[in-house]
């Protein structure tokens, strides 16, 4: 484990000549097929200085305790920590308290870091001061659905075209994708707080420009995130972080990009369209002057026809049969995003905070 402590992060990090030891930390939950590429990524880094990797496992029923155990056996600057609530806020302190070096890497078990990752990361945050310093998730797939998904991640249509989906300018940001962050400044400010299980990567961010800090976006940073496998799957995904994101816009209106609120608009017009065009139907069936009430119809068939017209023009770049897919996933990112944020936004969910949000 590291020998450095927080109270000397700032010399250890900005010192000339020096390399800072650096700490991964991983949430872990259910992940059995991805968590050994996403470690040996970490082992395979081209960093010298020196790290430990922390995985924070939550109670998984695939398996994956014991693929944690023979990484830890293999590799001893590898330790496994319980993470008896099993939510990434948790997990992620979890780690990081039993974690010591004056920099702190978050990782994803569907992330997969290129061998440059933490170096490119530990000199920008020695260059630009920076509290956190991320970059860009490059989805990719395997299957079509995969493809279609990480497709769908990587344009504007999908999830609004945020610098880390779609690239962009270095320079400073609101959040970041996954991040390199300070120790120092990362325990100033509280860690994760653990009442937020999505989007709780936004919100540490938040208090950290909030304290005067800076939230550093680099296109260099580019780390391959392997995407959702099944509807279910994805539905159960974008419903947890659109629930989230209602609570985080609830809490935080001012703090908060107008783009969040354009699938919940969908849902609520797209609803709306098909109550009233079902009332201009019935009103033609009973001979009430409501059949123009059916014009209503025009708004879902403008968002289907939107929804083909990008999957020929976006989705076929990746073949017919991930084409074909990227009509059902757009609508069901959309929509299921949607939900979810009304309901958190309103808190119809009596369980919001019992949800692992993974």
């Amino acid at each position: 484990m590291g020998e450095a402590s927080s109270s000397g992060a700032e010399s250890a990090l900005d010192r000339a000549g020096a390399l800072p030891g650096v700490s991964y930390v991983m949430p872990v939950l259910n992940e059995a097929p991805y968590v050994r590429a996403a470690v040996e990524r970490l082992l395979a880094q081209d960093y010298q200085g020196p790290y430990d990797i922390t995985l924070a496992v939550g109670p998984s029923t695939d398996g994956t305790e014991d693929v944690l155990d023979e990484l830890a056996r293999e590799h001893p600057n590898v330790r496994v920590v319980p993470n008896p609530v099993a939510s990434t806020s948790a997990g992620l302190n979890a780690a990081i308290r039993a974690s010591s070096y004056p920099i702190v890497v978050r990782v994803d078990a569907h992330s997969l870091l290129p061998p440059e990752y933490t170096r490119i990361a530990v000199e920008t945050l020695q260059l630009t001061g920076a509290d956190n310093v991320g970059g860009l998730m490059d989805a990719r797939g395997t299957t079509p659905f995969e493809k279609a998904v990480a497709r769908a991640y990587r344009s504007r249509i999908g999830l609004g075209g945020t610098q880390h989906h779609v690239g962009g300018k270095e320079g400073p940001a609101q959040t970041a994708y996954l991040g390199s962050f300070r120790r120092d400044r990362l325990e100033a400010a509280g860690l994760f707080d653990e009442g937020v299980r999505r989007g709780q990567d936004w919100e540490l961010n938040r208090r950290l420009r909030a304290a005067g800090g800076t939230v550093w976006f680099t296109p260099r940073l580019v780390v391959t995130y392997q995407p959702r496998s099944s509807i279910r799957s994805l539905v159960n995904q974008f419903f947890a972080t659109g629930m989230w994101r209602g609570e985080l816009v609830r809490r935080f209106p001012s703090a908060n990009s107008l783009r969040y609120l354009a699938p919940p608009v969908l849902v609520v017009l797209l609803a709306a369209a098909v109550i009233v065009g079902l009332l201009g139907i019935a009103g033609l069936i009973i001979g009430a002057p409501l059949g123009w009430l059916t014009l209503a119809f025009v708004i879902p068939v403008l968002y289907l026809l939107f929804v083909l017209a990008a999957s020929f023009t976006i989705g076929s770049r990746d073949g017919g049969p991930a084409m074909l897919r990227f009509v059902i996933v757009v609508p069901t990112i959309h929509l299921s995003w949607g939900i979810g944020f009304i309901g958190g936004f309103f808190e119809l969910s009596h369980d919001l905070h019992s949800r692992s949000g993974r």
